[in-house]
């Protein structure tokens, strides 16, 4: 019994090592669009710092060649406002990003249903790769999520963003990777 509890925790350890190496491994090269993930909007309409480190990120690619368009993508929460018209607002009105290039996805609700929104936005566009920006404990799962939505081409960037709620959302990706991985299309 020691022996089974020892390996579980040694695999959950590397299971969780990995995932943050992946994470803080940005693969940052210039591609057709930006994908920002949506999270949590304050009850006052404005992005969570969470969401603001994310935002941030993807202004300062963007300013940087790294694409020419953003999907920002995210679901209307219990708050009431639609998390991919705040992280707009706020990419226009905070960051300066011209209103013309950012595309919105008001129904990424989920990891899985942004990388299938965002695949259909990039087809009708005729965009082939993506850059995605998220949390670094996210990115391999969104990275996976855009893969099996068809997307070729992803790459990656975390934000700069860390809170001891990470080591939480780190062992949630260690249970939501395999079911991502398992699951039937």
């Amino acid at each position: 019994m020691k022996r089974l509890i020892f390996l579980v925790i040694a695999l959950s350890l590397i299971g969780i090592g990995g995932i943050a190496i992946d994470g803080l491994h940005d693969d940052v090269q210039e591609s057709d669009v930006g994908v920002v993930l949506g999270s949590k909007v304050m009850p006052d309409g404005t992005p969570s710092d969470r969401l603001r480190a994310r935002l941030d990120k993807a202004a300062e690619l963007y300013r940087q060649g790294m694409f020419k368009r953003i999907i920002v993508s995210g679901g209307t929460g219990e708050e009431g406002f639609s998390e991919s018209l705040v992280m707009a607002s706020y990419l226009t009105d905070r960051q300066s990003v011209p209103r013309t290039v950012i595309l919105l996805d008001e129904h990424g609700d989920t990891t899985e249903a942004t990388a299938r929104n965002s695949a259909a936005i990039m087809k009708a566009q005729g965009f082939k790769s993506a850059l995605v920006i998220t949390q670094f404990f996210h990115i391999t799962r969104s990275r996976y999520a855009l893969h099996r939505a068809g997307i070729e081409t992803v790459r990656t960037a975390h934000a700069n963003y860390f809170e001891a709620r990470d080591l939480y959302s780190m062992a949630r990706e260690l249970i939501a990777l395999p079911v991502y991985w398992l699951a039937v299309r």
